[in-house]
């Protein structure tokens, strides 16, 4: 649950963020999951704050959760370490070791290989685009087999009867989806073609604290049909070369720009979390 800081004695959990991050939207909806209080700093990634700096000197990203004065910072880091601070309360990771390691490696796969394929839809034209589909549809289809004879089968959210934490990680990126399809006219997540992944997204995008945590989507739209023109216009200055190299990286050139925050399709070099 989140609360305002009141200007006296330092809370327990406060989040820096931005509030288009989906790495921000992660944590912010892994607390409201576990039903634990936190203050929220907004963060100006134009101008960041003297705080953010001081507290990930390393990387200068958000989200960094400090508990009890100590910084935290990688989305998929503090998720797993509210698990194992909070283990009473609402675990997001399962028990059986084996389905914990599975969780995470199918985490891995949704920042390494079906976020920057989106990313590179978004921030290419042309042949580069179609190609970059046909990734995003590879990798969905290797969700959506898993869903249908894999190792999550039968269930309801890739967690089992409720959200857990590769739906957290999947789902606060996958609403991305169909901002990127408005923006792009570039159709992405067929109901036809992956009904298993679309039942799926569309149950998570139901649950109540994720209504609470997501942004509405015509500020989304805004936001992306912005960025989207910046970096056309970027990569129309700098030639086809700067393109490809964006594809991986695509919201890159906006890492300190004005705007609030990169998308959540972008890959490791992107701007808001590693």
């Amino acid at each position: 649950m989140e609360k305002q800081e009141n200007g006296g004695e330092a809370p327990e959990l406060k989040l820096f963020g931005s509030w288009a991050s989906s790495y921000t939207h992660r944590v912010q909806l892994a607390l409201r999951l576990k039903a634990l209080e936190f203050v929220y700093a907004e963060e100006d990634l134009g101008n960041k704050s003297e705080a953010l700096l001081r507290l990930n000197p390393v990387h200068k990203k958000v989200p960094v959760l400090v508990h009890r004065g100590r910084p935290l910072a990688e989305s998929v880091i503090i998720l797993q370490y509210l698990d194992d601070a909070w283990p009473e309360s609402r675990p997001l990771l399962p028990s059986d070791p084996f389905d914990r390691a599975l969780a995470r490696f199918w985490c891995h796969f949704a920042d390494d290989k079906l976020g920057p394929a989106v990313g590179a839809v978004f921030a290419l034209t042309g042949k580069e685009q179609e190609a970059a589909v046909q990734q995003v549809h590879d990798n969905l289809a290797l969700l959506e087999a898993e869903l249908r004879e894999g190792a999550f089968k039968g269930r309801r959210f890739f967690g089992g009867d409720q959200v857990g934490l590769l739906d957290v990680v999947l789902g606060c990126g996958s609403y991305w989806l169909a901002v990127f399809e408005e923006v792009t006219g570039v159709r992405l997540v067929d109901a036809d073609a992956f009904p298993l992944f679309h039942a799926w997204l569309r149950d998570f995008e139901a649950q109540e604290e994720v209504k609470e945590t997501i942004p509405s989507v015509d500020r989304l739209l805004e936001y992306a049909r912005g960025l989207r023109q910046m970096l056309l216009a970027l990569a129309a200055g700098a030639g086809a070369g700067a393109a490809a190299a964006a594809g991986s990286s695509p919201v890159t050139t906006a890492v300190d720009a004005p705007a609030p925050a990169a998308p959540p399709a972008a890959p490791q070099a992107a701007a808001v979390d590693i």
